[in-house]
C-alpha cells in the first residue's frame, strides 16, 4: 500500500510524556535499598493489591491492580512497600511545571502522563523532538526519575510512540511514517481498542492496522456501532483532537481488565479501591468534586453491569469515595461468575444540592 501522509499533519507537534513506572520509580529513588530490586507498591496482605511495579518486578509478570497473593507466587522476592501519594502529587506537580515553561497547552491525563502541544514551544526549540529531549533531561535533573516520550503529529500516535523506547526513551512517528506505523500494528496495541474489541475484530479477519484500513466507514459502524468512524480514522493515522488543557470534565473514571477473574469478594474489593484512589487522586489534583458514585464490572462472559448511587453533596474525602464505591459493588454479591473487569467512576461535577437517589443498573 502507498503511504500517504494526513492533510493536516505538518499542523501540529504533539509530545506524550509518560513516566517510567512512576510510583514505584519514586520509591527507589527516596529508598536506595529498593533500587534494582522488584518492588510493588501496595500491601502484601492476602485482601493486598499490586498499586504498581517496577520494571524489576515486571520481568515476573507483575502489574498494577494484580492481587497480592498473585504477585509474590510469580515474584517470591518481591518487596512490598506502602503507596504514598502525597509525595507522588508533589512530584507530578514538579513535572507539571516543567510542561508549563515550554508550552500553555498541557493536558493531564494522569499523576504520571500528559499531553504537550509544542507547534510554538515557548523555548523557541528547533522541533518537537529538541523539545521532548530537553523536557526529559530537566525532569531527570529535578526529580531524579526517567521518562518516556512519543512526539508525532497527533495525540493518538504520539501516545502509541512513547510506548516504543520505554523506559528512558523517546520515539518519533513523522507524518511520512505515520500510517504506515499504524498498518503494521496489531490492532491490540491501539489505544482504546480492549480486549473484548480486539477479539471482535480478529474473528472478522482484522488483525493489524492494514487489516483495519481496508475495511470502509459502513462496515465498520455496522459492526461497531459510533466507535467505527474512530477505528477508520487512526487506521489512517488521522487524528483530530486537540489537546486541551484544564478542559471541564464531567466525569473521572478508572478501570482494569485482570488477567485472571477475580471470584470472591476478598479478591474484588482490594483493587476496586485502587480504581476509586486513581479517581480521588484527580479530584485532588484537579479540585473536581462529583455527587454520583458509579461502580462497574465485567464478568467472564463479558456482560456487563453498573451499580451508581447519587448523594445529596459531592464527595469531598477518599472515604466516602470507598464507602459509597464498596456498598455498591457488595450488591453483586454472591459473584454470578467471575469478574474480568472493575471500574470506578464520579461524575455530577458542579451540580447542585439535590435529595438523594438510589439507581441500581444491571
Amino acid at each position: 500500500m502507498t503511504e500517504q501522509a494526513s492533510p493536516y499533519a505538518d499542523s501540529r507537534k504533539i509530545i506524550h510524556v509518560d513516566m517510567d513506572a512512576f510510583f514505584a520509580s519514586v520509591e527507589q529513588r527516596d529508598f536506595p535499598e529498593l533500587r534494582g530490586k522488584p518492588v510493588a507498591v501496595g500491601s502484601a496482605s492476602g485482601r493486598g493489591v499490586v498499586a504498581a511495579a517496577s520494571y524489576e518486578a515486571r520481568r515476573f509478570g507483575v502489574r498494577s491492580a494484580m492481587p497480592s497473593v498473585t504477585a509474590q507466587r510469580r515474584c517470591p522476592d518481591l518487596i512490598f512497600v506502602p503507596h504514598r501519594f502525597d509525595v507522588y502529587r508533589a512530584v507530578s506537580r514538579q513535572i507539571r511545571e516543567i510542561f508549563l515553561d515550554y508550552t500553555p497547552l498541557v493536558e493531564p491525563l494522569s499523576l504520571d502522563e500528559a499531553y504537550l502541544d509544542v507547534t510554538a514551544n515557548l523555548r523557541g526549540l528547533p522541533s518537537a523532538t529538541a523539545t521532548a529531549s530537553e523536557i526529559r533531561a530537566r525532569i531527570l535533573e529535578a526529580t531524579q526519575l526517567t521518562a518516556s516520550a512519543g512526539i508525532s503529529y497527533n495525540k493518538f500516535l504520539a501516545k502509541l510512540a512513547s510506548d516504543q523506547n520505554k523506559p528512558d526513551g523517546q520515539f518519533v512517528i513523522t507524518p511520512a511514517t505515520g500510517p504506515g506505523f499504524v498498518a503494521a500494528l496489531p490492532v491490540s496495541r491501539f489505544h482504546g481498542i480492549g480486549p473484548r474489541t480486539t477479539e471482535k475484530m480478529n474473528r472478522l479477519g482484522i488483525q493489524t492496522g492494514a487489516d483495519l484500513r481496508d475495511k470502509d466507514v459502513a462496515f465498520l459502524q455496522a459492526q461497531f456501532g459510533k466507535a467505527g468512524r474512530w477505528y477508520h480514522a487512526i487506521s489512517r493515522g488521522e487524528d483530530h483532537r486537540e489537546v486541551t488543557p484544564d478542559r471541564p470534565r464531567k466525569s473521572s473514571g478508572s478501570e482494569t481488565t485482570f488477567a485472571t477473574d477475580l471470584t470472591t469478594p476478598e479478591a474484588v474489593e482490594p483493587p476496586l479501591l485502587v480504581q476509586a484512589d486513581s479517581v480521588w487522586e484527580w479530584c485532588e489534583r484537579t479540585g473536581g468534586r462529583g455527587r454520583t458514585v458509579t461502580v462497574k464490572a465485567r464478568y467472564s462472559d463479558f456482560r456487563i453491569v453498573t451499580r451508581s448511587r447519587t448523594l445529596n453533596a459531592p464527595v469531598q474525602d477518599r472515604a466516602t469515595l470507598h464507602e459509597v464505591s464498596l456498598a455498591l459493588v457488595r450488591t453483586l454479591y454472591p459473584l454470578r461468575l467471575g469478574v474480568r473487569l472493575l471500574g470506578v467512576t464520579l461524575s455530577g461535577f458542579g451540580e447542585g444540592d439535590a435529595e438523594p437517589q438510589l439507581s441500581l443498573l444491571g
